[in-house]
């Protein structure tokens, strides 16, 4: 069913989403095997475009491993290659292709949140130069087993699932992604005007000040699928109570019904009814973790429901999610932190956004 669609797929991934050209340092990195035919796509078109691609390929059980056998020293090493990549690369693409969804589910979670806190300089300034206009990167799927297992779909139904939240069934996805792109930024133009967010739900009521923070609409070219309009609040600012019906899936593990407090930014209670002791080690991570870094709400009618995949269940239209850890430079956010936990929340059943005590929002859909 997918292998049909390998070219269009990497068509939007090189000249939409990333928009390689000439010249360009192109790094291609690949999790598990399995994505091999549209990998070979991607780096064919790249050298179509006159640029320099290098494929990396992470096998499976490797991460697994070394969290399970590196020491202290180890887990705080950062190999100077990735350094000289994130600094030189003009474009990153991440292919994910998980053989297993769920290697990382037993890791001890201290050495996680000791790895995290280790490589979050990587991640800073991958942001900080894509903030820039330095860098461009995107992050994608392609469809196999395990990740359809974790959705509780068939592989076909996974497969169909991914070309329908991608619009790759349409005949020029990207003129539709061009299309969403200019919804997205019409409503963020009416946030960027907003000083004062605030969600309510159920067992949630909490505000925010988004005040000399920019929304970011999300159309397609970090993520893909897309489907999301973000920002940092003012990292001291977050005041109230918010509850995460959905699964909360991090690092192969997963935290159910979480529950958090919230004051002058910083999370003062947090409780989950599975996964509480993981929610807890990832919470003290570092001086960053217990503070939010975005919040967003999430676009994506496509997408109806939790796969276990942050990358599609973030986009799913009527929801938002608060990120708990690292903010994001190009929204003005200074929150830093090794950690960057998406938590969704369903809207669909009452929930409402106020901006500036204006109803924008209800019932997961935009009244503006």
């Amino acid at each position: 069913m997918f292998n049909p669609l390998i070219q269009k797929y990497a068509d939007v991934l090189v000249n939409y989403s990333t928009s390689v050209k000439k010249g360009d340092l192109v790094i291609i990195y690949a999790r598990g095997y399995s994505a091999q035919p549209l990998v070979k796509e991607i780096y064919k078109l790249c050298l179509i475009n006159g640029a320099n691609p290098i494929v990396k390929v992470n096998m499976d059980g490797i991460a697994e491993t070394f969290i399970k056998y590196a020491n202290v020293e180890q887990l705080n090493f950062i190999d100077e290659m990735s350094k000289i990549e994130v600094e030189k690369a003009d474009v990153m693409i991440f292919i994910g292709a998980p053989s297993n969804v769920k290697n990382m589910a037993k890791a001890d979670s201290s050495k996680l949140a000791l790895r995290s806190k280790a490589t979050q300089p990587i991640l800073k300034r991958r942001l900080d130069r894509s903030a820039k206009n330095q860098m461009r990167w995107v992050i994608a799927d392609y469809p196999t087993n395990a990740l359809a297992q974790e959705a509780n779909m068939s592989y076909d139904e996974y497969c169909e699932f991914l070309i329908n939240s991608c619009y790759l069934d349409l005949d020029n996805p990207r003129e539709k992604w061009l299309e969403i792109d200019k919804e997205q930024k019409r409503i963020a133009s009416i946030l960027n005007k907003t000083e004062k967010i605030r969600f309510v739900g159920d067992k949630t009521d909490i505000s925010f000040s988004t005040k000399g923070r920019l929304w970011i609409p999300c159309s397609g070219n970090m993520n893909f699928p897309d489907g999301e309009i973000f920002t940092s609040p003012v990292e001291d600012s977050a005041n109230g109570k918010i509850y995460f019906d959905f699964p909360q899936n991090y690092n192969g593990s997963c935290a159910k019904e979480v529950y958090l407090t919230l004051e002058q930014g910083k999370v003062v209670e947090a409780s989950a009814q599975v996964g509480n002791e993981f929610l807890q080690d990832m919470l003290n991570m570092d001086c960053g973790s217990r503070f939010v870094g975005e919040i967003a709400i999430g676009t994506n009618d496509r997408i109806t429901d939790v796969t276990g995949n942050i990358l599609f269940d973030e986009k799913i239209g009527g929801s938002i999610h608060m990120a708990l850890g690292s903010s994001y430079p190009e929204a003005n956010g200074k929150n830093e932190s090794g950690l960057h936990w998406d938590m969704i929340k369903n809207m669909k059943n009452g929930g409402k956004i106020f901006a500036d005590d204006k109803l924008i929002y209800e019932n997961g859909k935009f009244v503006i």
